[in-house]
């Protein structure tokens, strides 16, 4: 079959090779397998942040006789003030409670009466529980003090209590970055580098099969080089959005049903639709120069080196996101570098999960990557042309992008 025995349109011939990559992968069972673990994955994640987190279980526990009971209330205050969560259970007697302490139904055991701190252990106090029982022992010092001098605890209590100071407003508005945002963010940002990762690679590895099987020969006698590229873009970009999109949806369902999400659903969903858009444009972006780079080489080996220069920014844009956000959400450096378009797929849509992103930036960023999308495409296409049909040893890219 030539080029005079088929016409076609371009938007035919493109979304033909995108569905042919669509049917084969989908129906793959490498497909469904990958895809079916990683929803178990996000699932069972959920599922252990309910277990170990969702329960709101004590920090200690902490026993105490009848004589030190007047301890018990002012302990969990305490502890509360610098945050720890102390639980208080009464035992009958000392005894009792070293039997407690013991099989470990108890952390610490205070003993004899409630003028001073009294506390038992089974071996060594924790040093996080040391420091409440300390800040304790201290106000009861404080109270002895204030009484010995004729005052009343209470009042004194109650006067610090509602102590507060002349807080001016501030020259910026702040943002209070929620901590289930901050984890929302770095998922998502993960979820995109796997799959631009992973994706990308794909489409560059299937130039080379075709190009090293002669396929290709074939598939360029009927339609012209960019139709071949792009709709090998748009079909595997296709793939990964399905596979994308499982994920996401299943991951805050699940969060959601277990409780472990408590932030409100239109920010789960906010988050799940950036999540998509962020990685069409990462993917559509990265992947037409994967495919250009990888129409420089014949044999898979060399697929890793010829597309690293690229997967390069990928890596940089997830390194800096997931080693400077979750410390410092308002880091200038990710700000900076989430708006230019070769690190954005993977920083930008970390801070828009954690929030407090202003709406020029987000418009910015998507912006200057659509804007760069075009020229990379007829780059990509001029590259792909001259060195598609070309086997053997590695395509240079100055001889790519010469005119054919």
């Amino acid at each position: 079959m030539t080029g005079s025995d088929v016409q076609m349109s371009p938007m035919s011939a493109v979304g033909l090779v995108a569905g042919r990559e669509i049917s084969t992968r989908v129906g793959s069972k490498a497909y469904r397998v990958t895809t079916l673990v990683m929803m178990i994955l996000i699932v069972g994640l959920a599922l252990v942040f309910k277990l170990f987190n969702g329960g709101g279980s004590a920090d200690a526990t902490v026993g105490y006789v009848p004589a030190a009971s007047q301890l018990a209330e002012p302990l969990t205050a305490t502890a509360k003030s610098i945050g720890q969560t102390v639980a208080t259970q009464q035992v009958p007697d000392e005894k009792a409670g070293q039997a407690k302490l013991q099989d470990g139904s108890i952390d610490a055991l205070l003993v004899q009466g409630a003028d001073r701190v009294h506390v038992q252990v089974k071996k060594t106090l924790d040093a996080k529980l040391k420091n409440t029982f300390t800040v304790l022992e201290g106000q009861l010092a404080l109270n002895q003090q204030i009484t010995s001098l004729g005052g009343d605890p209470a009042k004194v209590r109650q006067a610090t209590a509602e102590a507060t100071i002349d807080e001016l407003p501030p020259l910026e508005k702040p943002y209070d970055y929620n901590g289930q945002q901050l984890v929302l963010g770095i998922i998502a940002g993960i979820l995109i580098y796997l799959s631009l990762m992973l994706n990308g690679q794909s489409v560059a590895q299937g130039v080379v099969e075709e190009k090293t099987s002669r396929v290709v020969e074939l598939l360029l006698s009927t339609i012209k080089p960019w139709q071949l590229m792009a709709g090998k873009v748009l079909g595997i970009g296709v793939v990964g959005l399905i596979q994308m999109l499982a994920i996401g949806v299943v991951g805050v369902a699940a969060g959601l049903g277990f409780g472990v999400l408590t932030i409100s659903v239109n920010a789960a969903v906010g988050t799940v639709v950036w999540l998509i858009v962020w990685y069409l444009l990462g993917f559509f972006m990265y992947s037409i120069v994967f495919a250009a780079l990888g129409a420089l080489v014949s044999r898979q080996e060399d697929v890793g080196g010829a597309t690293m220069p690229a997967l390069m920014f990928v890596i940089a844009g997830y390194v800096v996101g997931i080693s400077i956000l979750p410390s410092n959400p308002a880091s200038p450096l990710a700000e900076v570098l989430s708006v230019i378009p070769v690190f954005a797929p993977t920083l930008m849509p970390m801070r828009l999960a954690m929030g407090g992103v202003p709406v020029w930036e987000a418009v910015l960023s998507v912006g200057l990557v659509v804007a760069l999308i075009p020229a990379l495409i007829w780059l990509a296409a001029r590259i792909y042309r001259n060195a598609v049909m070309r086997t053997g040893a590695k395509v240079k890219l100055r001889d790519a992008l010469s005119a054919a």
